[in-house]
């Protein structure tokens, strides 16, 4: 009995529940027949009381790591024990919550082929503070499963935590599980669906209670995990590993922001007389883009920099200089400018020279559905418009593949939504999407993107995409 003593170790900070749980223990241990005078050195040995995040306790000494850490932000720690925290964890970044802390402890103790199961929050799979937590997961283990269990009371107490159970193993990455819950998953389920991840072979599985789905391994890197069904999550790794980014040096396809001046007010006018001609550059708007059709509605952009990209110098342009001197004590208490008093009268961001004539496909950052419309040249994007700017692609063909609930898929599984649904189509999620070589794509699969782009047909988009990616359907 002895020789078990060291088998187990739970530890807990609070000395009542440390006596608690031996107590509890050494009941359940005497029932089942062990001897009484030997369970409570052995319990004693089990049941710690400590810091876990603060113990010292040598790497890779474990076989299985279980628990359900604590959701505490860390701003609500103590200021002392707070920055102790983070000393001790590399990963506890930012704003983070402590169970970040938890998952990385519970990693580095584990021995080869080891593994880690927690019951916990999942936001650290999206959110900024779980960069670190990720990067490590990415570099150096194995995410085997993920079960979601928002709609589940997985606890005692009804608590809105968002719970995932996680299972992470201490070797390089092999295939993992994407699997999500619905509300009346309990015990039973629970049972089956550990029978089903042991001895099917199956790549999918949809029950009343549960959906999962097997993917040839997890996703790289320490961006934002994807979030979605299990077969949707499966389609877009099939899709990763087939197809190339859409920002692709090769390609010469660019994703980026338009134009932010730090005083739009001052900074953009529909006035045509306002300052010299050569200082007003036509500016795409977000409401230019609202029929689908690009429909200028004569914005401009007061602009002070050159074709060079630099700083004009005003004594040059005295209209300009006088415009900008009516408004200097706006202009001056911008962040930028009092970095940079020289510069007061800059925007925030340059002006690229070249991007003003390129032909570029614009897209809204918040809408409900994915937006592109197309600018074939002449006007530069203020910064509430995205843009998509190639070297090879006809714009028309790839705004038949971004119009498309394929294209939406990527930017869904990532993006944060917002209240009523509402999607986030930055830089970074379009970045995520993947799409074939336009020299892959038959003629008339081609003809039938630049078709459902140019009548906004965004149906017969999606049917054309499938086909493009060599998809039957699009899972739920």
């Amino acid at each position: 009995m002895l020789e078990a003593a060291s088998a187990i170790e739970a530890i807990d900070l609070l000395a009542h529940n440390v006596q608690q749980a031996q107590q509890l223990v050494s009941r359940l241990l005497i029932d089942d027949g062990w001897n009484a005078i030997e369970v409570d050195k052995v319990v004693q040995g089990w049941i710690l009381q400590g810091d876990y995040l603060l113990r010292s306790r040598s790497s890779e000494s474990a076989d299985f790591v279980v628990g359900n850490p604590p959701y505490i932000r860390l701003e609500d720690v103590p200021e002392v024990r707070m920055a102790a925290y983070r000393r001790s964890c590399n990963t506890m970044g930012g704003r983070a919550d402590i169970y970040v802390g938890f998952y990385e402890k519970g990693l580095v103790s584990l021995k080869s082929d080891g593994k880690l199961a927690f019951i916990c929050a999942d936001r650290w799979m999206r959110n900024q503070y779980g960069r670190g937590l990720r990067q490590l997961i990415a570099r150096q283990y194995s995410m085997d499963l993920a079960l979601i269990m928002h709609d589940v009371d997985a606890f005692e107490d009804q608590v809105s935590a968002y719970p995932a159970i996680t299972v992470i193993s201490n070797r390089t990455q092999g295939t993992a599980i994407a699997a999500d819950t619905r509300r009346s998953f309990s015990s039973a389920q629970a049972h089956e669906f550990a029978s089903w991840t042991t001895s099917s072979n199956d790549q999918y599985v949809d029950t009343e209670t549960y959906h999962a789905a097997r993917l040839p391994h997890w996703f790289a890197g320490d961006d934002s995990w994807p979030s979605a069904s299990p077969a949707r999550l499966a389609m877009l790794e099939e899709l990763s590993q087939r197809y190339q980014l859409l920002e692709d040096r090769r390609t010469g396809t660019r994703v980026g922001i338009g134009v932010a001046t730090g005083a739009d007010k001052i900074f953009i006018t529909d006035r045509a007389d306002l300052v010299e001609t050569d200082r007003l550059l036509p500016l795409s708007m977000v409401r230019d883009t609202k029929t689908g059709i690009f429909e200028w509605n004569g914005s401009y952009l007061v602009n002070p920099w050159d074709s060079a990209g630099n700083l004009v110098d005003l004594t040059n342009y005295p209209r300009l200089a006088s415009y900008f001197k009516r408004h200097a004590s706006v202009l001056r208490k911008r962040h930028i400018a009092i970095k940079q008093p020289s510069r007061w009268y800059k925007t925030i961001d340059k002006v690229d020279p070249h991007l003003t004539a390129q032909p570029k496909l614009l897209l809204p950052d918040m809408k409900m559905t994915i937006h592109p419309v197309l600018d074939e040249g002449g006007y530069y994007p203020h910064h509430n418009l995205y843009f998509i700017v190639s070297d090879s692609w006809d714009l028309r063909v790839l705004g038949g593949l971004m119009l498309s609930k394929v294209a939406e898929a990527f930017v869904e599984a990532y993006a944060v939504k917002m209240r009523g649904g509402t999607l986030r189509f930055q830089a970074q999620y379009l970045r995520k999407i993947r799409v074939p070589n336009q020299d892959d794509i038959d003629e008339s699969t081609c003809n039938a993107l630049r078709e459902a782009f140019e009548k906004r047909d965004s149906s017969a988009a999606t049917e054309a995409a499938l086909r493009a990616y060599g998809l039957d359907h699009l899972p739920d």
